[in-house]
């Protein structure tokens, strides 16, 4: 059954995309990748991001990601990124993944976008073409190049209630959530990103969860239970502890790649292939991985 945006909260991985060592999709890893979240407290998933390589799959491969990840729900949210610099895909790829089973889309307002009322006429473009699909609104600047002010995302909001959640990535991502909580017209719930790298801020401020990727999810998650519960010093604790590696993760795709690597080891994943072009770990890069969590005691499967 599709689930509503209204409830969203919680941890939602931003799930990475299994390939083999050959660059070929591993669709049978999405079965036992998917188990692997929800066992570490993942309430759902968005899929096809970023750090999922998105990009570098054909509108098939798309379909058939989306689909897997669907199949291998259990009752779970599926968000699906849909982002495109063609309108048309954009909607050709929403209509099928919505038809698949996903509970909503993930966008995220293309390069080229300057002005507000640039970015009011690109999503009435967008809703023209897919209708009342429920909507995560990605603001992430780093990626897309396009800043989106407050005011502006109060003004898509309004004028969409196709958008129940915003993924807020951009900096300082702590500062923007206490802004949109305060200065919003409607409810929305509000999602971060950037690797998890300020939960417990962002959580301090209002956030509803992290929509993020790291290869120990259930810090994650444990942090948001820990900050809902008001266990504030102890979310920080958590944290801390497993700062040197999320940190290390967080560097573009060379960090996705440790990440396949840890999620490989952890049982979640065949290969820690990314499909090319992608970098491929080196000896170096595996023992200087090995000597971090080799001084982290951290749990194993």
């Amino acid at each position: 059954m599709s689930k509503t945006l209204a409830d969203t909260c919680g941890l939602h991985v931003v799930a990475q995309t299994p390939f083999l060592d050959d660059g070929t999709l591993d669709l049978e890893s999405i079965d036992t990748l998917s188990a692997f979240y929800y066992r570490h407290g993942a309430e759902g998933l968005t899929v096809l991001g970023v750090s999922g390589e998105a990009q570098k799959l054909t509108v098939d491969e798309t379909i058939a990601v989306a689909a897997r990840y669907v199949a291998a729900a259990d009752g779970h949210r599926i968000i699906a990124g849909v982002s495109h610099p063609n309108l048309a895909t954009l909607a050709e790829v929403t209509a099928q993944i919505m038809a698949e089973g996903a509970d909503a889309v993930m966008i995220c307002p293309p390069a080229g976008i300057r002005t507000d009322e640039d970015l009011l006429r690109y999503f009435e473009a967008v809703y023209a073409r897919i209708g009342d699909v429920p909507t995560v609104l990605q603001d992430f600047p780093a990626a897309s190049g396009v800043v989106m002010s407050v005011p502006a995302i109060d003004r898509l909001i309004t004028a969409f209630p196709q958008i129940g959640v915003i993924k807020e990535e951009d900096f300082p991502s702590p500062i923007k959530v206490t802004r949109m909580r305060a200065e919003l017209s409607r409810p929305v719930r509000i999602l971060t990103g950037n690797n998890g790298q300020y939960l417990v801020q962002e959580m301090e401020r209002g956030a509803d969860g992290p929509m993020a990727g790291f290869s120990y999810p259930e810090m994650l998650s444990g942090v948001y239970d820990l900050m809902t519960e008001g266990k504030r010093a102890e979310a920080h604790d958590l944290f801390n502890r497993y700062l040197p590696l999320l940190k290390h993760e967080a560097q573009g795709q060379w960090g996705i790649a440790l990440r396949k690597e840890m999620m490989r080891r952890r049982g979640a994943l065949t290969s820690n292939a990314l499909r090319g072009p992608g970098p491929k770990l080196t000896a170096t890069d595996l023992a200087e991985l090995d000597f971090l969590i080799g001084r982290m005691d951290l749990p194993e499967g």
